[in-house]
């Protein structure tokens, strides 16, 4: 099935993780103890949430990610699971990182911000006093090594994925998508201790992921491969000129389009972003400098983060980077990074610049990534997919009258 166009109206989405019931969240909290009652809980709160997401105006959406957070696990963990290859192991304090952190070029520019206290390491996440850091970031104490053949094992999961969501929108006016980490966020972070080299290792972790990709498809659904390492790959070598990093983005592109070769392109969406951290993101890497090797991917969508303020200005790069005939851009209008509702108008603005460049069947309303994990409280996330919704139908009104 091929994903849906805006022919009469701009389509809504969103990047993937949603609010979950409180009941449900209560019994995922301690997991290992309440699985009978999680696996009883599932379907219900799926079709839950599939509700939630029509009665908002979303368009394409999928099941929350609540399989993935039954197990306890967060964005990146769920996929451990699924895959064999890795173990950790204590850091070698000898032996040179592969890279640096995940904020290494705003650190080094605001180290007194980093020492203060006030920040927030990883990906999203609300800035609160439960979630200070006290102190500096302090260095990894563990890391993964990949020590033998990377291997998929998760099919009963995936299968899990697929089956629940083909479940909850059967008979709706509704397209499901289900997201799936990306081969690079899965495995360049990682030191490899088997293959000959990082080319080799890499694109094992793509035919791995490639077994993941290839349940969602053919499901009929839509795959979005979730890759900010496309993005905030920059930030980990703050060594590297521009030019250096486009080098890596060309193997990086060869790397995500060898984990979806001979898989339907029409039914795949890639998203990336600038990792969303609470920080000032003053050293992520301009758009203008990845947006060229991002629509050389075999997708047919692309999401991009355009909600925050740092990057809501970089529509205009579509101006000089054509989008090639037949794609789709989804740019986040609402972000995660604050609590403050976005008002439709504002949501209608920015979907009417990237229609004004790209063409309004080439746009679709999306968020910076996902929001139900990462704002202030589940209420918040519901009214700022709302007001994506209703932004889309003011732009839509507009751009078909």
């Amino acid at each position: 099935m091929a994903m849906w166009r805006s022919t009469d109206r701009i389509l809504t989405t969103h990047g993937g993780n949603l609010p979950r019931p409180a009941d449900l969240e209560n019994l995922i909290a301690d997991w290992r103890d309440h699985q009978p009652e999680i696996e009883e809980r599932l379907p219900s709160a799926i079709k839950e949430v599939v509700d939630k997401q029509l009665e908002c105006g979303v368009t394409i959406l999928n099941e929350g990610e609540y399989v993935k957070a039954a197990s306890g696990a967060d964005y990146v963990g769920y996929i451990h699971s699924r895959v064999t290859g890795w173990e950790t192991r204590p850091v070698d304090p000898a032996v040179p990182q592969k890279r640096g952190g995940v904020a290494e070029r705003d650190r080094l520019r605001f180290p007194g911000f980093y020492e203060s206290g006030l920040w927030l390491q990883g990906s999203g996440g609300p800035v609160r006093p439960g979630f200070f850091k006290p102190g500096a970031p302090q260095p990894p104490t563990h890391e993964r090594v990949c020590t033998s053949p990377v291997t998929y094992t998760g099919y009963d999961a995936i299968g899990r994925d697929v089956d629940e969501l083909v479940a909850a929108v059967e008979g709706r006016d509704a397209q499901g998508f289900i997201a799936a980490l990306g081969p690079l966020s899965l495995g360049a972070g990682a030191r490899n201790e088997y293959y000959p080299d990082e080319e080799s290792y890499l694109m094992a972790v793509a035919e791995a992921m490639r077994e993941e990709y290839k349940a969602v498809t053919d499901a009929g659904l839509v795959l979005q491969i979730d890759e900010p390492e496309f993005a905030t790959t920059w930030m980990f070598y703050p060594d590297w000129s521009i030019e250096d990093y486009r080098r890596y983005l060309s193997f990086a592109v060869e790397v995500i389009n060898h984990a979806i070769a001979g898989l339907p392109e029409d039914q795949i969406r890639f998203h990336v972003c600038w990792g969303s951290g609470h920080r000032p993101h003053v050293n992520d890497v301009p758009l203008k400098d990845i947006a060229d090797p991002l629509v050389k991917i075999n997708a047919t969508a692309y999401s991009v983060e355009a909600g925050n303020v740092r990057h809501s200005c970089e529509w205009r790069v579509w101006e000089d980077v054509k989008l090639p005939d037949g794609k789709t851009l989804v740019p986040g209008v609402v972000s995660h990074a604050t609590d403050l509702i976005e008002h439709p108008e504002l949501v209608a603005t920015r979907l009417m610049d990237f229609a004004s460049v790209v063409g309004r069947e080439n746009v679709q309303a999306g968020t910076d990534c996902g929001i139900g994990s990462r704002v202030g409280h589940p209420e918040i996330a519901w009214a700022k997919l709302a007001a994506m919704a209703e932004g889309a139908a003011l732009a839509s009104n507009r751009l078909w009258k």
